[in-house]
C-alpha cells in the first residue's frame, strides 16, 4: 500500500512537472484569450515590435512594389508578403520562425489573392455584374482553399471601394459604383474566404481595403488625395466596410489617400473612433505598401519617426514593408510617447488572428503537388459559371445574337482572339496564361462541324501598324458574320493604371471601321478592366458583348452565349460614360437644382449605358408593383411584390433591382438608391414572384456626417424597371 502511494505521488509530481514545462500559450486546451495573454507577458519589447511588421519575401511580380534589395527574414517577424505558391518553401520559412526564435511565434503569410490563386476567376468588377453574391462566395472559397494549400493564411481582398471614375485603374478590383452592391459582395467575399471558422482547414483571413475613400482620388489619379465630405464618407464609403466587419472580416488595410487633409493611414477618426470603438472590430489594420512612409510626401509627417508615430497611434497595427515600426516604435516607447498598453493591444490583435487560424498548433501546411491543389473540375466549373453570369450583352440590334443555324462562315478577328495573358486581368499574380481557355479555343470547340472560322489578328492592342488590316478584310470577305474581339491589356487597369482617356487605342477603332465597310453583320466582343468610351465604336456594331477579363474559363461561356446555348444574364455594376469628359457620371447622383440646365452643351446628358443595363435573348414581362400597404409606421415593415413572366422563347435569368427614392429630406438624397436585388431563372412562359420586404430603419433611413442615422416621415417612391409607386411613412 505504501509503495502504491509513493508511485501515485511520483506520477502526480511528474504530471505537474510536465505541465509546468508547457507554457500556457502552447496549451491548445486553453482559450485563445488566455493563450494570448500568457504570450504577451513573456515577450520583450523588441519581440512585440517585430510582430507589428510585415516584410516581402519571395518572387515579386508587382512592378510597383519591387524592392531594391531583399531583406533576410528575421525569425521573429510578424508577417510576410509571401510571393510564392510553393508549400515546401513556405514551410522552410515558417520553420525558421518556429525553431529559431525564442518563443516560436509563427509568421502570418499574406498575399494579394484578388480573384483567384491559380484558378483565376473573372475580375471583381465582372463578378459584381453577375449580381450573384453566392457565386462570389464560392469563388472566394476556392481561392482560399488553393491559397491555404500553397502556404498562404491571409489575402488582401476584397476591395470594397465604391468606384465611380473609370479613369481610376483600380475600378477593376472592386464591385462597381453602388454602395449597396459593394456591401453585399463585401460580406459574400468575406464569407467565402473565411468560411464558417478561421480554424477550418481551407479558411484564410480576409482583408477589407482600402479603408477609406481611396477610390475618390482626384481625377482618377492613383495615390492622390480624396476630398471626402463627412456626408459622402458615411453615406457612400462606410457601408461596404461596415458590412464586411459585421461579416467577420479579420483585418482591414488602410489606404494611400489623403482624406480631406488627414491621410487614411494616420486617420484616428476612421481607424479608431469608428472601426475600433463604434464598430467594435477586434482584428487589426495593416497599412498598404509603403503608406506609412507616404505620410512624409503627403506633408503629414516631417520624418520617418513621426510617420511611424502618427500611423501607429491612429490605429494601424501592422506596417507593410516600410520597416518604420521596426526602426522607431521601441524608441518611441522608451521616450514615453507611445504607451506600452498601446503596443500590447496591437500585438494582441495580431496574435489573436494567428491563434484563430491555428498557426500555433499547426504551423506547417501539407506539401501537396500542384496537381492536387489546382484546377479541380468543380473549381473550374465555378470559374466558368461566374464568367457566364458576369458577361453583359450591351447591344443586340435585329437579334444579331445568338447566331442562327444559317451562319456557316465566321470571321474571328482582333488582338483578343488568341490572347491568354490579358484575359487573366490585373492582380492575377499566380495565374498561368497556358491554363486560359482563349476566345479562339472556345469558339472552335462550340462551332466544330457547324461553321468554319476564319481567323486574323488585324492589329495589336496599340501602336499604328495597320499591316494586318488586309488579312483581316480578306478573312471577312465571304463570311456570314464578323466577330471582332478587342479590348485592354491587363496592365491598363489595376494599381497605378490611371488613364486620361477610357477610349481604346485608335488602332483598334480603325480596325473596326475597316471591318464595318465590308457590310457584314458585326459583333464586338470587349475584354477590359474598366468601362470604355464607345461613342465611336457603338454605332458601327450590330451587337456588343462585354466579357470583362474573365480569367481562365471564359472561352466556352462566351462561345455558348454567341451560339445561344447560354442566355446572357449580366447587368452593369458600373455606368459606361458616353465620353471620358462626361466623368463623373453614375446613376445615384444627387438631385440638381435646375434639372434641365447646367449640363454639357456638346454631348448628351445621358451616358452610353447606365448601371443595371444588360440585355437578354428572351423577354421578361413585368407585372404591376403590389404593396402590402401604402402607409406604414416607422416600426412596421412593408412588403413589395412583382410578378415577372418569361414571355420570350428562351429560358433566362432576370435580376430585379429595387430602388427607393426620397424626394424631400433634411439631408438631400440621391435620385434613387438600390436597396435590394434578386436574381432568378425563368423557363419559357414561367411566371415568378419577386419580393422585397422593406425595413424602414434599414432601407429608408440615411446617415448624417457623423454616421447617425435619421428616419423621417414623408413620401417615398419604390422603383422597379420603369415603374414607380408611392408610399408614405408616418410617425
Amino acid at each position: 500500500m505504501k509503495l502504491l502511494f509513493l508511485s501515485s505521488c511520483v506520477f502526480w509530481f511528474s504530471v505537474q512537472a510536465f505541465a509546468q514545462k508547457i507554457p500556457d500559450y502552447k496549451n491548445k486546451n486553453l482559450s485563445i484569450d488566455k493563450r494570448v495573454e500568457d504570450l504577451i507577458q513573456r515577450m520583450t519589447l523588441e519581440e512585440k515590435v517585430l510582430q507589428l511588421n510585415q516584410w516581402a519575401y519571395g518572387r515579386n511580380t508587382n512592378v510597383n512594389n519591387i524592392e531594391e534589395k531583399k531583406r533576410a527574414v528575421r525569425p521573429e517577424i510578424g508577417s510576410l508578403i509571401f510571393q510564392s505558391v510553393n508549400p515546401v518553401f513556405r514551410n522552410q520559412v515558417q520553420r525558421k520562425a518556429i525553431e529559431e526564435s525564442r518563443l516560436g511565434i509563427p509568421m502570418l503569410m499574406g498575399f494579394d489573392i484578388i480573384h483567384g490563386c491559380r484558378t483565376v476567376y473573372p475580375i471583381p468588377l465582372a463578378q459584381a455584374c453577375s449580381f450573384n453574391p453566392d457565386l462570389a462566395t464560392q469563388a472566394c472559397a476556392v481561392a482560399a482553399k488553393e491559397s491555404k494549400l500553397s502556404g498562404l493564411d491571409w489575402t488582401f481582398s476584397p476591395m470594397v471601394d465604391v468606384a465611380r471614375d473609370a479613369r481610376w485603374g483600380r475600378v477593376a478590383e472592386g464591385y462597381g459604383e453602388d454602395t449597396y452592391l459593394n456591401s453585399v459582395f463585401s460580406a459574400a467575399s468575406v464569407k467565402g474566404y473565411q468560411g464558417k471558422s478561421l480554424a477550418d482547414p481551407y479558411s484564410i483571413a480576409a482583408c477589407l481595403k482600402h479603408y477609406i475613400g481611396y477610390s475618390l482620388s482626384e481625377g482618377g489619379r492613383d495615390y492622390h488625395s480624396s476630398d471626402v465630405s463627412p456626408q459622402t464618407l458615411w453615406e457612400t464609403f462606410m457601408p461596404p466596410f461596415e458590412a464586411g466587419v459585421k461579416a467577420g472580416a479579420a483585418t482591414l488595410m488602410s489606404g494611400f489617400n489623403d482624406i480631406s487633409g488627414i491621410p487614411a493611414s494616420a486617420n484616428y477618426y476612421t481607424l479608431t473612433d469608428v472601426l475600433k470603438k463604434q464598430w467594435k472590430h477586434t482584428g487589426f489594420v495593416v497599412s498598404d505598401w509603403g503608406s506609412v512612409a507616404n505620410l512624409i510626401p503627403q506633408g503629414f509627417a516631417a520624418d520617418k519617426k513621426e510617420a511611424a508615430y502618427k500611423s501607429f497611434m491612429a490605429g494601424v497595427e501592422m506596417d507593410m514593408v516600410d520597416n518604420l515600426y521596426t526602426e522607431y516604435l521601441a524608441e518611441l516607447v522608451n521616450e514615453k510617447k507611445i504607451p506600452m498598453s498601446k503596443i500590447d493591444d496591437a500585438v494582441k490583435r495580431v496574435l489573436q488572428l494567428k491563434f484563430q487560424l491555428g498557426l500555433f498548433d499547426k504551423p506547417y501546411v501539407v506539401e501537396l503537388p500542384e496537381s492536387e491543389r489546382y484546377f479541380k473540375p468543380e473549381d473550374v466549373a465555378i470559374a466558368a459559371k461566374m464568367a457566364e453570369e458576369s458577361m453583359v450583352l450591351l447591344k443586340n440590334n435585329n437579334a444579331t445574337l445568338p447566331l442562327n443555324s444559317n451562319v456557316k462562315q465566321i470571321a474571328l478577328i482582333g488582338p483578343m482572339v488568341k490572347d491568354s495573358v490579358n484575359m487573366l486581368g490585373s492582380w492575377a499574380e499566380h495565374g498561368i496564361p497556358s491554363t486560359v481557355e482563349t476566345i479562339y479555343a472556345g469558339l472552335q470547340k462550340e462551332f466544330k462541324n457547324k461553321a468554319n472560322i476564319n481567323y486574323a489578328l488585324g492589329c495589336d492592342f496599340d501602336g499604328n501598324d495597320e499591316s494586318g488590316f488586309e488579312a483581316a478584310l480578306e478573312a471577312a470577305k465571304n463570311v456570314d458574320v464578323i466577330i471582332a474581339c478587342i479590348g485592354e491589356r491587363k496592365k491598363w487597369s489595376g494599381e497605378n493604371a490611371s488613364r486620361s482617356s477610357i477610349a481604346l487605342p485608335a488602332i483598334q477603332e480603325r480596325l473596326i471601321e475597316a471591318l464595318k465597310k465590308t457590310g457584314k453583320p458585326l459583333i464586338l466582343v470587349l475584354s477590359n478592366g474598366r468601362p470604355l468610351e464607345l461613342v465611336r465604336l457603338e454605332p458601327l456594331a450590330d451587337a456588343i458583348l462585354e466579357i470583362w477579363q474573365p480569367g481562365i474559363a471564359g472561352g466556352t461561356p462566351l462561345a455558348q452565349i454567341i451560339s445561344g446555348k447560354i442566355n446572357p444574364s449580366g447587368k452593369l455594376a458600373i455606368t459606361f460614360p458616353l465620353t471620358t469628359g462626361q466623368i463623373p457620371v453614375y446613376y445615384n447622383s444627387r438631385q440638381p437644382a435646375r434639372p434641365t440646365l447646367g449640363r454639357y452643351q456638346d454631348i448628351s446628358t445621358q451616358p452610353k449605358y447606365w448601371f443595371g443595363h444588360g440585355l437578354s435573348y428572351t423577354n421578361f414581362a413585368y407585372g404591376d408593383i403590389k404593396l402590402s400597404n401604402t402607409k406604414i409606421r416607422k416600426t412596421e415593415k412593408l412588403t413589395a411584390e412583382i410578378e415577372i413572366t418569361n414571355s420570350g422563347a428562351m429560358t433566362g435569368k432576370e435580376t430585379v433591382l429595387w430602388y427607393v427614392s426620397d424626394p424631400s429630406a433634411s439631408i438631400t438624397r440621391p435620385l434613387k438608391e438600390l436597396k435590394y436585388f434578386e436574381k432568378k431563372e425563368l423557363k419559357i412562359g414561367e411566371k415568378r414572384k419577386f419580393v422585397f420586404e422593406i425595413d424602414p430603419l434599414r432601407d429608408l433611413s440615411f446617415p448624417d456626417g457623423t454616421g447617425k442615422r435619421h428616419l423621417e416621415a414623408g413620401d417615398f417612391y419604390l422603383m422597379v424597371n420603369n415603374q414607380k409607386v408611392k408610399f408614405e411613412l408616418v410617425d
